[in-house]
């Protein structure tokens, strides 16, 4: 390939459990490239069982970015994200054509490919008043209001951290317009071509896969790296799922047995959510996640890339 050909950013995604990781070292490794995570989750070096990052032997199988970059005692923001992988873009493809994007924060992925408008600052009084309902009638009372607000951000959003919920509404409260509608008004042009590969299975495989995904990451010690965290329980990057219910395993809320069953459940429904999300993107090219996976993604980007 000569360094005149257009620089382009290959989009994996897709569902959590369905194999984006390996799906993208697989095609790293052809184009002999780079990976950038777009996994939100994934930024934080204390987070990592819960998180399914790429394990020390697959990073070592190419070079990836944006896996353990900050700290969860760190603000990092989707905008901050934004301006962090353009300029990493930059760089990149001044030594290479293509590079992998891969993640399933649908919003992630969104502020690379698209950017979004500036998002209003809410009245204080407006979060207060949300602050306080959540603490009084909990988090559920808060994702009904979104889900009647903006449906939109709802399936995609993680319902459980109760920031991101709050942050939504008081936009919404303070303007009358979805959060949603704030990330979906302009694109903003790239000087960069984008493909994006969507990898899908039947519903209630990927479901049997998350469920053993969560089995394997309780026996590789997500209660006691968990338990390490819970100095740091307040932090906006550990409200999230597989962190969350063993939070309120730890408070004495529920035993080990029901929070691995509600990790479960919720992960099940994100998954559902992200799916939700993701079809809408009319540009994803979607591809049945089995063992023809690798082959036929690389025929169909070596046509597009012609």
């Amino acid at each position: 390939m000569n360094n005149e050909q257009i620089k382009t950013l290959i989009v994996i995604t897709g569902p959590t459990a369905i194999g984006k990781t390996t799906a993208a070292i697989q095609l790293a490794q052809h184009f002999n490239t780079v990976i950038i995570s777009a996994d939100s989750r994934q930024f934080y070096r204390e987070m990592s069982i819960g998180t399914a990052k790429p394990t020390p032997e697959e990073l070592a199988m190419a070079k990836h970015y944006f896996v353990n970059s900050h700290s969860i005692t760190e603000s990092f923001t989707v905008a901050d994200f934004e301006k962090q992988a353009l300029q990493l873009l930059g760089e990149l493809f001044k030594t290479r054509n293509i590079v992998i994007l891969v993640g399933g924060s649908g919003l992630y992925i969104k502020a690379v490919c698209e950017g979004f408008d500036d998002i209003p600052s809410a009245e204080p009084e407006i979060r207060e008043k949300l602050n306080r309902e959540f603490e009084e009638f909990g988090i559920a009372n808060l994702q009904e209001k979104l889900k009647k607000a903006d449906p939109e951000y709802y399936a995609q959003v993680d319902i459980h951290n109760p920031q991101r919920v709050i942050r939504a509404l008081e936009v919404f409260e303070s303007t009358g317009k979805p959060f949603s509608s704030y990330l979906l008004s302009n694109i903003n042009k790239r000087p960069f071509n984008i493909i994006k590969i969507g990898l899908d299975m039947p519903r209630e495989i990927l479901y049997e896969r998350i469920n053993r995904r969560v089995d394997d990451m309780v026996q590789q010690g997500l209660v006691d790296e968990v338990k390490t965290l819970l100095p740091y329980r307040h932090l906006n990057a550990l409200n999230t799922v597989g962190y969350s219910e063993l939070f309120d395993y730890f408070d004495g809320k529920t035993d080990l047995y029901q929070a691995i069953q509600s990790i479960k459940q919720n992960t099940r429904r994100f998954a559902k959510r992200q799916l939700t999300w993701f079809r809408k993107d009319k540009e994803i090219h979607w591809f049945e996640a089995n063992s023809l996976l690798p082959e036929k993604v690389i025929s169909f980007l070596l046509d597009e890339l012609q």
